[in-house]
């Protein structure tokens, strides 16, 4: 008997399995059917498609058992699909696709013509009555919420449903129910295992109640929200991680100038050849993911530049930073780097669904994927824009969410001589350094379109930057990193021209990457485009800008940042 973890086959539970161990809680996992009747409580985390879940409930005969479960008026949390499961339907999934009702209403898609979908990032979850107890939700702290698709909150038209709200949130001018409470259900479309401190308090006073404060919640007051002008959702600083073997086989952080990792050689100084030809080590994976997590970073990311080229499932050093990173590490990470469809050294098959949901089993929240969505849409507009399901970005988005998949870009400016004659395929593509507001000095004669490439930037490939943005967001990647190879390393400040241009041609969302040189970088890239985070890795490493310090340059900016709890 005790507390029991529901894992339905897809999702990052690790993520909710560390918390709770770091937090002292002890638990056991669903294995049967028949472990329901042992559980005395019982929590359903995770993340992915409604679909994939309840089919996978259904295929793993765990439905009906669930249901059961939950009608006995045992205490049950569930965390974002654990949420959404308990609802009677989802438009994500087909009509057929029924959840186990508990909710009498269904869940929706967010609206886009307002603001990117999905909805991704920190945001508040406001209590609709003070008056009873809070379930561990603090109004005054922000959430992480991960997600395209949730319960719309109108007490007008569906009372019954609205019953069970506990906390609502606004996105753009909606607003949803983004937990709920009743009897002895208690779930939350955020995800407060990736959290923080604020998380961390939840569930720890969840766990630390009696059994008999979680069976009788009372039914929530119809109150007739009307949205703010404006959403609560911060921007986001993530702090990005360039991992690969040293010359020792000792994985090590590295950034170089322009996709050069290895230490210059200089002819003047003492240095010995392979101190200063050996790979530049900025220092040890675990160590500065730490550092950046209690310097209130609101994601991170890890990108293995090297050592996936033969045997991604084979890569053990990573797979083990990965799961060391998950265990301290309480918000959102993002593993990059050879998430494709590989072969091994003994011939046996990996597809990039494989390999990812390797990463995810060992507690990564999202996958980044580089080069392979670049051939994925040069493939998309070959074939006239017909999808065929077998590209890394779908058979992920599929078994995971849209959410779980970020393409990382790294365009190249290809400078046009005459603009005012210029009737190339890329016209509506092109940037007038003359008439740019955010153009540098020595760009302001100059002319130029972005051009795709793969392999870090070293082979050009015949697409445009908004081509490929395009056709990512057709093959179904919920959020696009957009590098930039002429301003990384420089210092320069981000590509503000580029990262426009990006978030005129999508509505997912977009993280800015490159060229960050001062905590004003962040700024002007908020207040300049509509971009949702910015991505930093050199600065941080090198200890010029502090995570802490950009974030009160923010906040004296006018832009809204998460204030940062104690780490637990």
């Amino acid at each position: 008997m005790g507390l029991y973890l529901l894992d339905y086959g897809a999702g990052n539970v690790q993520s909710l399995a560390n918390t709770l161990t770091k937090l002292g809680h002890s638990f056991k996992w669903i294995k049967d059917p028949a472990d329901f009747s042992n559980a005395t409580s019982l929590i359903f985390p995770g993340v992915g498609a409604f679909e994939t879940a309840i089919t996978n409930l259904h295929s793993k005969g765990l439905f009906e058992p669930l249901k059961k479960y939950i009608q006995s008026g045992k205490p049950y949390f569930g965390i974002c699909v654990g949420l959404q499961v308990l609802f009677e339907s989802s438009t994500e999934a087909p009509p057929s696709c029924h959840g186990l009702g508990i909710v009498p209403c269904a869940i929706e898609r967010f609206f886009d013509n307002d603001k990117s979908v999905p909805h991704m990032g920190w945001n508040a979850a406001d209590l609709l009555d003070t008056s009873q107890d809070s379930e561990g939700v603090n109004s005054s702290s922000y959430y992480y919420f991960v997600h395209s698709y949730g319960a719309k909150y109108s007490p007008t038209t569906q009372p019954d449903a609205m019953r069970w709200a506990h906390t609502t949130t606004q996105y753009g001018k909606e607003i949803f129910v983004s937990s709920i409470r009743r009897g002895n259900v208690f779930a939350t479309q955020f995800h407060p295992e990736k959290s923080g401190a604020a998380g961390f308090a939840l569930i720890d006073e969840w766990l630390k109640k009696p059994l008999s404060a979680h069976i009788n919640a009372p039914d929530a007051p119809l109150i007739n929200r009307m949205p703010l002008p404006v959403h609560k959702l911060t921007k986001r600083i993530v702090a990005c991680m360039d991992v690969r073997a040293n010359d020792e086989g000792d994985l090590v952080v590295t950034k170089g100038d322009q996709y050069d990792v290895r230490e210059k050689i200089d002819s003047s100084s003492s240095t010995s050849v392979k101190a200063a030809g050996a790979v530049r080590n900025l220092g040890k994976p675990i160590a500065l993911a730490q550092k950046y997590y209690a310097s209130g970073a609101d994601e991170l990311c890890l990108l293995n530049i090297t050592s996936f080229r033969h045997s991604p499932l084979q890569d053990q050093p990573m797979l083990a930073i990965v799961s060391a990173a998950a265990q301290e590490i309480f918000v959102p990470l993002t593993i990059g780097g050879g998430i494709k469809d590989t072969v091994d050294p003994d011939g046996t098959p990996r597809s990039a669904l494989e390999v990812a949901s390797a990463y995810f089993r060992k507690g990564a929240d999202k996958v980044s994927i580089g080069s392979e969505a670049v051939y994925a849409v040069e493939k998309l507009l070959a074939s006239g824009g017909k999808k065929d399901g077998t590209s890394a970005i779908e058979t992920i988005a599929h078994a995971y969410g849209k959410q779980a998949v970020v393409v990382s870009i790294d365009p190249r400016r290809v400078y046009v001589d005459n603009p005012a004659s210029y009737d190339g395929p890329y016209k509506d593509e092109l940037i007038i350094g003359s008439s740019s507001q955010y153009a540098l000095a020595a760009d302001k004669g100059k002319s130029w379109w972005y051009q795709c490439t793969v392999s870090g930037g070293r082979e050009t490939r015949p697409l445009s930057v908004v081509q490929l943005a395009k056709g990512v967001e057709t093959l179904g990647a919920g959020e696009i990193l957009v590098n930039s190879i002429d301003r990384d390393g420089t210092g320069f400040g981000f590509d503000l021209d580029l990262v426009k241009l990006i978030k005129k041609a999508v509505k997912i969302p977009v993280v800015a990457s490159s060229g960050a040189g001062s905590t004003q970088h962040f700024v002007d890239v908020f207040r300049g485009t509509d971009v949702e985070a910015a991505l930093a890795a050199g600065i941080f490493h090198r200890e010029e800008v502090g995570i802490d310090d950009v974030k009160m340059k923010m906040k004296e900016a006018g832009v809204n940042a998460r204030v940062v709890d104690p780490v637990i």
